[in-house]
């Protein structure tokens, strides 16, 4: 304990502590008279507007493990692994505003918590809508351990989480997840709401004070793009006949750089999490104008990416408490070095508290998932909304128990590579999902043959992708395209595969007249806005400021 910067780490306790509380008082926030259904909990009630949404959406988009990773990877190999989020963010939001408005509207018509609920109502076909929530469930697992990856991060350079001793190096993370399973199962998706406001206002903080701090305490812009740009050309530790990393893409890696933005672009809103803060807005509109004020989150996620080569040129040593190194610490220890300790404690609390927005919602939305399409539709078909919040609240806590055992107990590295191939599979539903919502000639069986193929492919390709300092399979997530002898995103080219699997079963089925299976929905129910008179009641629970839409 002789290594703890005592100051930074109190006000971390202060900072936490405080959130922690807001995250028990959510449960006052918009009452309704009952929290006992998935609505209620698991949506918050589908009443947040523009700013609330803007916050949820940013807290669950922008996560410790982004603010952690994308430095890191700047630091240790350039923009080629690290500054390829920033466009695929700009990217995402155009997307996202032509077709999230329609999934809330035919989600809000009809009372669907899940992507899977309008699987199910559009095709009719429970193995379809079982295979986009068993991939949604399996793909978020990952994601939530990831935050404690950001966790760790901060508590290894406050001098909290390393070492042999097992209350030192574990008993931070079990009190942290604790209290987050504790608020999340009391409050649902209203204390992460909270929570988000003091979130992101502590990361813009930091981030604009860093930028505008750091570079004159390191000799400018100028010497910090030259010294990335010297550091990426030096040998690889790995590999000594390649170079360390990318300062600029080359024209080996265009491809690489595209089709991960590309990809990762149209797989983030495939997130049962994504779609859990989207389908708690009021109102279609409010979906829209958050797709156009979200891209300030890429202006501040592009200069926290610029903060990876700022600790280039400031000689940064990442080292954890076990003396290796390890570029995940890169921005903790950045700001340790460079700043006060009180304001290394407001930088620490911003990241530990970005995990805590996230988990939530993605445990959430994995207990939602799970409640609706594997225990209601397969389980127990008759399951009251009391039953259902009842279940998903218990599982959100089995999620992130799993999900804290997952980081105690293996190796982070682990983590990273189940993450990655949760971004491979996420993506092989966006075919059901996002084209389901402008057409039915995708046939059924067309669109699960093509997530089969393409969930085969990107798996058995992202296992044969070689760690080169591990030499572990799942080593990374590109591999050469088949037929362009260029390297690209695994995810980017199962979908590919994905598709056309799907337009040959569906002509061929369709040729062939065979049933399709019962549409529930109607073409008015793409255009549902809140107020419509066929909305589907809430199950339960009418707020005291807001009445039920």
């Amino acid at each position: 304990m002789s290594n703890v910067n005592w100051t930074a780490l109190v006000i971390l306790v202060l900072l936490f502590g405080t959130v922690t509380i807001m995250g028990f008082m959510a449960t006052r926030w918009r009452r309704p008279t009952s929290m006992e259904s998935l609505d209620e909990w698991g949506l918050g009630g589908r009443s947040f507007g523009t700013w609330i949404t803007w916050f949820l959406l940013g807290g669950d988009l922008y996560t410790a493990y982004t603010f952690v990773a994308v430095p890191a990877a700047m630091f240790a190999t350039g923009a080629v692994a690290g500054f390829f989020a920033v466009p695929y963010t700009i990217v995402l939001y155009p997307i996202i505003f032509i077709f999230m408005a329609r999934l809330w509207s035919v989600s809000h018509r009809h009372g669907y918590v899940t992507p899977a609920d309008f699987v199910k109502g559009r095709y009719g076909s429970r193995p379809l809508s079982l295979a986009v929530a068993l991939t949604g469930f399996l793909a978020t697992m990952p994601y939530i351990a990831l935050q404690l990856v950001g966790i760790q991060a901060v508590l290894e350079v406050v001098g909290l989480g390393g070492g042999d001793n097992l209350l030192a190096k574990d008993a931070p993370l079990f009190i942290a997840f604790a209290l987050l399973a504790a608020y999340t199962y009391s409050s649902g998706l209203r204390a992460p709401a909270v929570i988000a406001f003091v979130k992101d206002t502590l990361i813009y903080l930091v981030i604009i004070v860093a930028i505008i701090y750091l570079p004159s305490k390191v000799g400018g812009w100028d010497a910090i793009f030259s010294a990335a740009q010297e550091k990426m050309a030096k040998p690889s530790a790995a590999d000594p006949a390649k170079p360390t990393g990318a300062f600029i893409p080359g024209s080996q890696q265009m491809w690489a750089y595209a089709t991960l933005g590309l990809g990762s672009a149209l797989a983030l809103f495939m997130y049962p999490h994504s779609i859990t803060a989207s389908l708690s807005a009021s109102g279609r509109n409010v979906i829209r104008r958050n797709a156009a004020i979200l891209p300030a989150y890429s202006f501040v996620l592009g200069l926290l990416a610029l903060l990876g080569w700022v600790a280039i040129a400031a000689g940064t040593k990442p080292i954890g408490l076990d003396g290796k190194p390890n570029a995940q610490l890169v921005i903790p220890q950045l700001f340790e070095d460079m700043f006060p300790s009180w304001f290394a404690g407001v930088a620490f609390a911003a990241i530990a508290i970005g995990a805590l927005v996230p988990a939530a919602i993605m445990s959430i939305a994995a207990a939602n998932t799970f409640t609706r399409n594997i225990y209601k539709e397969w389980l127990k078909p008759g399951a009251t909304p009391k039953q259902e919040a009842k279940v998903s609240k218990l599982v959100s806590l089995v999620v992130k128990a799993f999900a804290l055992v997952f980081v105690l107990l293996l190796d982070k590295q682990n983590a990273i590579n189940f993450q990655l191939l949760g971004g491979i599979w996420i993506l092989q539903t966006f075919p059901t999902i996002v084209f389901g919502l402008y057409t039915r000639w995708f046939h059924r069986w067309g669109l699960l043959a093509g997530w089969a193929v393409g969930m085969v492919y990107g798996t058995y390709t992202a296992y044969n992708v070689i760690n080169p300092v591990t030499k572990g399979h799942f080593g990374g997530s590109l591999s050469m395209i088949p037929g362009l002898a260029q390297l690209g995103y695994i995810a980017m080219t199962a979908f590919v595969i994905n598709a056309v699997i799907a337009v040959v079963v569906s002509l061929a089925l369709n040729l062939l007249k065979v049933p399709n299976g019962a549409d529930e929905t109607i073409k008015g129910d793409y255009f549902a806005d809140a107020g419509d008179p066929r909305v589907e009641k809430l199950d339960v629970g009418v707020h005291e400021t807001t009445a039920s839409p």
